[in-house]
């Protein structure tokens, strides 16, 4: 792993000195490797990422469809986006200058619920914005992700058979309760969002708690409405989301409606992000998902 870390070191110097050729290169460090991306930090100030996406084809697709929507959203966004430096679409390689500020997951718990509520309001107000982007332009740059809530909840039982004995018992009986009690009904209206909006894609200073910018855009998406809700609820707990719905802008019907959803989504998505922290040893994954049973899952009385 060590090797390959620094194969790759290497590779993401040719690159920025071929195209920032005036760039002095002190530090190339492995950032972090997520799901669909590696990343690499240049001299603590610009952010190199190399798709995973094996085929060459879609990888270069991928880095360019993606430089066009962080341009797209940069332009309406109330918090800061990755804006690119440069793209080597054939690599898989988008460069961008770093935002300020650590990922919210990597807070201890303590100093991330301290600033949990303004965080909330930071994130819907970037959430109404981005779900009154207009529909057909957005559909250019990205594609719909609307997975029936039944297929959703089979995921969430299928993880959840591999890793029960991970799940602390007084929390299983309310997992699986939820596992058989119906989801709610689709046919929702779709949006423009992010679709991954968990806390560690969003950045904050780390004295104040205040959100310094959104990252990862990669899974971007015509989605419903409620999923980026639900991953709130997820990270942040349900007053957060009310926080975060507090200036949406819908009906109270439609809010009732977007927030059941979205403790929906949440439940789901913690036993997903459960699995993915036991699967890959990414312990602030776990043990976010397990701070997370206590108000999505809680607890029965002995």
């Amino acid at each position: 792993m060590e090797s390959r870390s620094s194969d790759r070191a290497g590779e993401v110097r040719d690159i920025v000195a071929a195209q920032l050729p005036r760039c002095r290169i002190d530090s190339v460090d492995l950032l972090g490797a997520g799901q669909d991306n590696t990343a690499y930090e240049v001299d603590g100030e610009l952010i190199v990422r190399f798709s995973d996406e094996p085929d060459p084809q879609r990888r270069a697709a991928k880095v360019n469809d993606e430089a066009e929507l962080l341009a797209a959203v940069a332009a309406i966004s109330p918090l800061p986006v990755p804006e690119p430096a440069f793209t080597v679409a054939e690599r898989g390689c988008l460069a961008y200058v770093k935002i300020p500020g650590v990922p919210l997951i990597d807070l201890p718990l303590p100093q991330r619920s301290a600033h949990s509520m303004s965080i909330a309001a930071a994130l819907g107000e970037l959430l109404s914005v981005l779900h009154r982007a207009p529909l057909a332009r957005m559909a250019e740059l990205v594609d719909a992700d609307d997975q029936p809530n039944a297929v959703w909840l089979a995921e969430a039982a299928e993880m959840y058979d591999t890793l029960a004995s991970w799940v602390p018992a007084a929390h299983r009986p309310a997992v699986e309760a939820f596992l058989a009690t119906p989801p709610p009904a689709d046919g929702q209206e779709l949006v423009f969002s992010h679709n991954d909006l968990g806390i560690e894609h969003v950045l904050v200073d780390p004295d104040t708690g205040k959100v310094t910018g959104i990252i990862d855009w990669s899974d971007a998406a015509i989605v419903d409405p409620a999923y980026d809700f639900g991953l709130i609820c997820r990270d942040l707990g349900p007053q957060a989301v009310r926080v975060a719905l507090r200036d949406y802008h819908a009906d109270p019907h439609e809010i009732e409606a977007i927030s059941t959803r979205a403790v929906f989504y949440a439940r789901c998505s913690v036993l997903e992000d459960l699995a993915y922290g036991v699967e890959t040893g990414h312990r602030k994954y776990l043990d976010n998902g397990l701070a997370a049973l206590q108000w999505l899952y809680p607890a029965q009385p002995d």
